[in-house]
C-alpha cells in the first residue's frame, strides 16, 4: 500500500472515504442479491410452464423488422413536417434506416417513387429506385 499521510486529520479523511465506498459497495451488493433472488424465482416459475408458454414474447421492434423484411420495402418517415426531402423509401434490409419505417409493397414503393418527387425520395445508401427499376 501507498505510504499514509502522518496527521489525524489526513487520515480521518480517507478512514471517511474509504467507510463510505463500503457502504456504497454494500448497497450494490444487497441490491444485486435481491435482483439474483428475483431472477432465480422467475426461472423456477418459467421451468414449470409447459414448453409452449416458455416462448418469451417477440418486441416490437423484431416484429416490425419480419413486417418489413416480408414487403421488401419501407418508408421512413420524414425528419419534421415540411422537411424539403420529405420521407424516404429504403430497401426492408437497409441499415440506414434511423427513424420508425412503415412496410410498403413494391408496387406502393414505384409508386411513391415514381411521383413529383416532393413527398417521397429514394435512400441513397440502398437505392430502391434502382432495385425497382426506376431509372436514375
Amino acid at each position: 500500500m501507498n505510504e499514509l499521510p502522518p496527521d489525524a486529520p489526513s487520515l480521518r479523511a480517507i478512514l471517511a472515504y474509504l467507510d463510505q465506498r463500503l457502504a456504497e459497495t454494500e448497497t450494490v451488493a444487497i441490491y444485486l442479491r435481491l435482483q439474483t433472488a428475483a431472477v432465480r424465482q422467475a426461472l423456477t416459475a418459467a421451468a414449470r410452464q409447459p414448453p409452449d408458454a416458455r416462448r418469451p414474447p417477440q418486441p416490437r421492434l423484431a416484429l416490425q423488422a419480419a413486417a418489413q423484411r416480408q414487403a421488401g420495402f419501407v418508408v421512413e418517415k420524414q425528419l419534421h413536417a415540411g422537411h424539403p426531402l420529405g420521407a424516404t423509401v429504403h430497401r426492408a434490409d437497409c441499415t440506414v434506416i434511423q427513424r420508425d419505417a412503415n412496410p410498403i409493397s413494391a408496387d406502393e414503393g414505384r409508386q411513391a417513387l415514381t411521383g413529383d418527387g416532393k413527398f417521397f425520395h429514394a435512400c441513397e445508401f440502398c437505392r430502391p429506385d434502382a432495385h425497382l427499376g426506376i431509372p436514375g
